[in-house]
């Protein structure tokens, strides 16, 4: 059974991990990756409308990965829709970058149990393979942590270089084009990226655990008397 020290730091390494997939399925589950603001520019070109009168034509956008809302803004005041990405924006969307998303982050929380899993275990014993020690911990939370990593910048990939807002503020549009004015990525992109950063911490706390500590003798070594040592 290993020391108290690395006890104490597997079960930290344990905690992340755990702490990981919780934050991978709250973002998961969360409808605000990214929110921004929308222009009518329809309705900005009818009443040629000048800078103090576009208030009236900014809206508001937030979506998630499987749903999200709108509020129209075209000078007769807002009018909200809600939309699912899946089936509505299937043909608005990347479908194969989206679906990489997805499944990235579905094998990032699967990586992040079984990383939890094999914190626990070396924290019970010592395991007699090096796969099942402090080398296995530290290649799941590798392998987790690259996994959200990727699925982070494919989000970005697909706001930045699919002009995915303005997609889907023009879905069903028909008399009607929005603009994209502005736009910030929302708590459930972060909290993945937190979740990134538990991995990044395990693998310090996997590291730390390593450290040998030194030996402090409890027992002064006490002197022994044999019949030689008598008849001297």
């Amino acid at each position: 059974m290993p020391g108290w020290f690395k006890q104490a730091w597997y079960g930290l390494a344990s905690f992340l991990s755990f702490s990981s997939s919780v934050l991978l399925v709250a973002a998961l589950a969360a409808p605000r990756w990214l929110s921004g603001k929308i222009l009518c520019q329809t309705g900005v070109d009818l009443v040629n409308a000048t800078d103090p009168e576009l208030v009236k034509f900014l809206g508001d956008i937030y979506y998630g990965l499987f749903r999200g809302c709108k509020v129209r803004q075209c000078g007769l005041g807002g009018r909200q829709s809600q939309f699912s990405v899946f089936p509505q924006l299937v043909k608005e969307l990347n479908t194969g970058l989206h679906m990489t998303i997805l499944l990235l982050l579905l094998v990032a929380l699967a990586l992040s149990l079984v990383s939890m899993g094999f914190a626990i275990l070396n924290m019970i014993q010592v395991p007699y393979r090096a796969v099942n020690g402090p080398g296995g911990i530290c290649l799941w939370n590798v392998l987790s942590g690259g996994a959200v990593t990727l699925a982070i910048a494919s989000f970005m990939a697909e706001v930045k270089f699919y002009d995915l807002t303005e997609r889907i503020a023009n879905f069903q549009e028909k008399l009607f084009q929005f603009v994209m004015v502005e736009e910030h990525f929302e708590e459930s992109f972060w909290i993945c990226v937190a979740s990134a950063s538990a991995h990044a911490a395990n693998l310090v706390a996997v590291a730390i655990s390593q450290i040998p500590l030194p030996e402090i003798k409890t027992k002064m070594e006490e002197a022994t008397v044999t019949a030689e040592d008598i008849l001297y």
